[in-house]
């Protein structure tokens, strides 16, 4: 193998094998992340409720189950604490409830941290708990005493600093009603920052539940050991964590993150490993058509097609091993970076933690070697099989006709992008989501088996204008491309790949986000929206709202994630956003009712559902659902919309919702009506209006936030194609080296030959271009079709050209730098 083709193969193996173990090292991180123990390090465990849901499906031996994670803590019965702290060893049993506390500073406008449309700037916010808690860490009082009545708080140093208060002053706090003053009590250090202590009646009150903690934290007692399978026994049908699973419980966040990471990781892993076969396969491909005369001559004087098999796959083995490994290193560094990257940008929780191990770089190392070595061997099969006199024939003039298992292997992925385009355009909902990438990966695929019959209809379609621009060189581009036509579909399929997926991944975002913003705001009819730069907004200004003059309609509005059975070409368990909604939804949104009212919402027991989700239930039907914190409920359905991007899924009493969140607090506040809302902002702190049009950009921002993970990745997959897409083109050209020495032979001038890879360049990137835009526009025209709407199809064309320029600008230069290179002898000869 040539040196320069040796390269360029070892090249793309080596990011091969670095995109792949870089989502190893995100899949590894999601198996071994916990939350960092901080308050609860002191525990010899933590009882708590499980937080996922598991749903079961099926019967006898066709019974399976499948889990997702909850997003709002499963709490615990206080009243276990009593059978707790009778298992051998226990010390103490503390009931832990935790609420978010808005601390209005003293110098700040009347009762209210953010003055009136001064923006959404952020408001102190501390982390309340009960008096027992400060048992979980080494609090010391340094002045005054514990909490004693309703009204005392005891603040952390720093806290107490930043607010200007101390020992016997008073401070102002905002939970779920007006700010309070509130009696410092005392200051305490050793303790969390930002953490501020009531009573443990109080904070037991304050969270909304006080029959259920967030979780009860078991202390043991000096010198004993206490037995986790005791603890179970005391506490049937929880969890006890230890060891560094304590750390899960004080930072639920991360669990749920670190099962989304795992879904995510592994879903995204395996179409890097499919895109990295496609580039690879037809990378190898080519390297092996380049060596055909002199495996034609091997197999002459006597070689055997074993050991032409042999000889290829030693040359594959001694390229790919040294580079697997070199890119299966660096793979390390690259998911630090996506980490780091996903951290920054709030798509994995804080304190999500990065795990490096041999593993990720032992896997990617082998399945790039095999997928080398593999693709290698299926490439030389037919070279090493043919009488040698054919071989020779084939290393001068490639065959007309593609194998038949190619063929009909590529027609089967026709049938099977046909299915999943004909799903996805009528089933629509989580099915049209979940068969975007299965549509694209299949047509790819079928393009990369035809591609050899793709090559010779753009070279008809493309090479007549190119005869009458240039009639020499333009025939000899459209002659040579014809007659290569199995090296011109190797050079197209990356191209076409890297169009088609990184336009389908781009702009299936884009439109996501368009649709769901044009929803919010063609569906909002308030007036005016209320929005919190804290927590969230205290329950309270909502009455406090309705009650002002001039105001007609409000509607609180508390957001959620519930799990529910979809069907999704099977039924199966989905997380689902939803909203908790009370007052008069009717009069402020219009989430496009096809069926029923939002008025039944207002009765307790009921849920509406998007025709998403809906499937074949009517209004009048039962639901069964869990909510936030894991609790099953059986609803009944009140009302059925078509609005489920921009209003969520499912749509709740916001009672239901609020009784099962982590905090009480709601989201936002719709209102209708021309009163003066500054009455409102002055009292509560940190409530702010917002215009309909700022609502619907809120939602649309969050839109693209969850799709985050996945542009990144297929930033990285992209990476990984557009040097695939380098590669491959700089080896067919190299391989080259022989036809174009004979043109110069037979009179053909560098500049004619130059001209013509110029233009065969055009019909090579043109061609990908085409196929690959084909391919990206039937996904997303069916995408729009089964889940958005055709019109909220969002294609930037700033983004387009970017994209083509990125591929068509340096599969150029791949193609005329060894051009160039070759045709620069003053004197050719045949090598």
């Amino acid at each position: 193998m040539r040196k320069g083709i040796a390269f360029g193969v070892a090249a793309a193996l080596a990011v091969a094998a670095m995109v792949l173990g870089a989502f190893g090292v995100l899949l590894e991180s999601g198996v071994r992340a916990h939350g960092t123990l901080d308050r609860y390090a002191s525990a010899a465990a933590v009882v708590h409720g499980e937080q996922s849901v598991t749903y079961a499906k099926g019967s006898g031996d066709n019974k399976n189950s499948e889990s997702r994670p909850l997003v709002e803590p499963a709490r615990v019965p206080v009243a276990l604490s009593g059978a707790l702290t009778t298992v051998p060893g226990v010390g103490d049993v503390v009931a832990d409830f935790s609420m978010p506390v808005v601390a209005v500073p003293a110098n700040a406008v009347p009762a209210n941290a953010v003055p009136a449309n001064s923006g959404s700037g952020a408001v102190p916010t501390l982390t309340g708990h009960g008096w027992d808690s400060a048992k979980l860490t080494p609090t010391t009082l340094t002045s005054g005493r514990a909490p004693s009545s309703a009204h005392d708080v005891v603040l952390d140093a720093a806290t107490a600093a930043d607010l200007g208060v101390h020992t016997g002053s008073e401070v102002r706090l905002q939970l779920d009603d007006a700010p309070q003053s509130y009696a410092v009590s005392g200051i305490s250090s050793g303790g969390p920052a930002a953490t501020l202590y009531f009573t443990q009646q109080q904070a037991a009150t304050l969270s909304g539940h006080p029959d259920r903690a967030d979780a009860l934290v078991v202390l043991p007692a000096a010198g004993a050991h206490v037995s986790a399978s005791a603890l179970r026994h005391a506490a049937p049908g929880l969890d006890v964590a230890t060891g560094a699973a304590r750390g899960d419980v004080e930072h639920p966040a991360i669990q749920a993150g670190r099962l989304d990471n795992l879904g995510s990781a592994g879903t995204l892993g395996g179409a890097g490993l499919l895109v990295a076969l496609l580039v690879v396969s037809g990378l190898l491909e080519l390297s092996v058509r380049d060596r055909t005369r002199e495996l034609a001559v091997m197999r002459a004087v006597g070689a055997t097609p074993r050991q032409v098999r042999r000889v290829i796959v030693r040359e594959m083995l001694k390229i790919a091993v040294p580079s697997a490994l070199v890119g299966a290193v660096a793979s390390l560094g690259l998911g630090a970076w996506l980490k780091a990257v996903m951290s920054s940008q709030g798509v994995l929780p804080a304190g999500f933690e990065l795990s490096l191990s041999p593993i990720p770089v032992a896997g990617s190392a082998l399945l790039t070697v095999l997928a080398a070595v593999g693709t290698g061997w299926l490439a030389s099969r037919r070279v090493s099989k043919i009488r040698p006199v054919q071989a020779l024939g084939e290393s001068a003039v490639e065959p007309t006709r593609p194998p038949r298992w190619r063929v009909i292997t590529g027609l089967v992925f026709v049938v099977l992008g046909g299915a999943m385009l004909v799903l996805t355009f009528t089933v629509g909902g989580p099915a049209a989501q979940s068969s975007v990438a299965g549509l694209v990966i299949s047509l790819m695929w079928a393009v990369a088996l035809l591609g050899p019959w793709i090559a010779r209809f753009g070279v008809r379609v493309l090479g007549a204008p190119l005869r009458r621009l240039s009639p020499i060189a333009g025939d000899l581009a459209a002659t040579s491309a014809r007659a290569a036509a199995v090296r011109m579909a190797a050079v197209i399929t990356p191209i076409a790949l890297a169009l088609s997926f990184g336009g389908t991944q781009l702009f299936v975002q884009t439109t996501s986000a368009n649709a769901t913003s044009a929803e919010a705001r063609d569906g909002l009819h308030a007036a005016r929206v209320l929005t919190s730069s804290g927590p969230g907004i205290p329950h309270a200004a909502y009455d406090a709202a309705r009650a002002l003059p001039g105001v007609t309609d409000v509607t609180a509005v508390k957001r959620t994630t519930v799990l529910m059975p979809v069907w999704n070409l099977d039924t199966s368990l989905q997380s689902l956003q939803a909203q908790g909604l009370a007052g008069g939804a009717a009069a402020t949104l219009d989430p496009k009712l096809t069926a029923g009212s939002l008025a039944g919402l207002n009765e307790p027991g009921t849920v509406a559902l998007s025709s998403a989700v809906a499937h074949d239930t009517k209004v009048g039907d039962t639901r069964q659902l869990w909510l936030g914190d894991g609790t099953q409920v059986t609803l009944k359905v009140v009302a059925l919309y078509e609005r489920g991007l921009g209003f969520g899924d499912v749509l709740l009493p916001r009672d239901l919702v609020a009784a099962h969140a982590t905090t009480t607090l709601d989201d936002d506040l719709l209102v209708n009506g021309s009163g003066d809302l500054s009455p409102l902002t002055k009292q509560f702190a940190g409530l702010h209006p917002a215009s309909a049009a700022d609502y619907g950009s809120t939602l649309s921002e969050q839109a693209r936030h969850d799709g985050l993970m996945g542009l990144i990745a297929v930033v990285a997959i992209a990476g990984f194609i557009l040097v695939g897409v380098v590669t491959t083109l700089g080896v067919a050209t190299a391989s080259r080296r022989r036809e174009l020495t004979l043109l110069r032979l037979v009179g053909a001038t560098r500049d004619q030959l130059m001209r013509s890879l110029r233009l065969e360049t055009v019909l090579i990137v043109g061609t990908g271009t085409v196929v690959g835009a084909a391919v990206a526009g039937l996904t997303l025209f069916a995408y729009a079709a089964g889940v958005t709407g055709l019109p909220m199809l969002s294609i930037p064309p700033l983004a387009v050209a970017g994209m083509v320029a990125a591929v068509a600008v340096p599969g150029a230069a791949a193609v005329l730098v060894p051009g160039r290179r070759i045709l620069r002898r003053r004197s050719p000869r045949i090598e």
